[in-house]
């Protein structure tokens, strides 16, 4: 293995909207839930991620549920409290690799508009020799596109690398191109699937 193209949310940091919301909800998680799968599911989210300006994305849902307006503009106003800390195991799979010299890239379904404010607070984002975000390209994954962009702009040659990513539908999708792709579920069930393979 010569690279190792990371997903980011999800394997190396923990982003969750319920972060947010509970506090919105006073713990009702019924309520909550309801919120997160109706009034801003994940579909919506993935064409904020894909690109669309998140202004016109919260606009066009609060059309839709004027209700619900006032909590739909904080997925904007606050999106900086969907953020949790760095998952330390992953952190710690990522300067293994490092320290061997395999080059480090990621790929990451996330809206070009709030990277930024993950790039300051997560120092280690800077390990990576390019990071192909979804929203400054326009495409996310899993569609194939964003996968063959990042093939070209990061040199990578998809038998020589390892793809790792949280969301089923993108890991089968980086199968189909060749890529050598590992589903995340947990640090340590990642840091046993590299050992296999004789990554670390």
């Amino acid at each position: 293995m010569q690279a190792a193209l990371f997903d980011l949310g999800g394997v190396l940091i923990d982003w969750n909207p319920r972060y947010l919301f509970r506090r919105q909800f006073g713990g009702d998680e019924a309520a909550m839930e309801n919120f997160l799968a109706r009034i801003v599911p994940q579909s919506w989210n993935h064409e904020i991620d894909a690109g669309k300006p998140m202004a016109q994305a919260v606009a066009e849902r609060s059309r839709l549920h004027p209700e619900f307006a006032d909590l739909i503009a904080l997925w904007q106003d606050e999106w900086e409290h969907m953020l949790g800390g760095a998952i330390a195991g992953s952190l710690e799979i990522l300067a293994q690799l490092r320290q061997r010299g395999v080059r480090l890239l990621a790929l990451t379904n996330w809206s070009a508009e709030t990277f930024p404010i993950a790039q300051r607070r997560f120092g280690f984002l800077q390990w990576f020799e390019d990071i192909v975000v979804s929203g400054q390209v326009g495409l996310a994954k899993p569609d194939p596109r964003i996968f063959a962009l990042a093939m070209e702009r990061c040199r990578l040659d998809p038998a020589q690398t390892v793809f790792i990513d949280d969301s089923p539908p993108n890991v089968e999708a980086a199968r189909k191109i060749g890529l050598r792709a590992l589903h995340f579920r947990n640090a340590d069930t990642l840091r046993g699937e590299l050992r296999q393979a004789g990554y670390l």
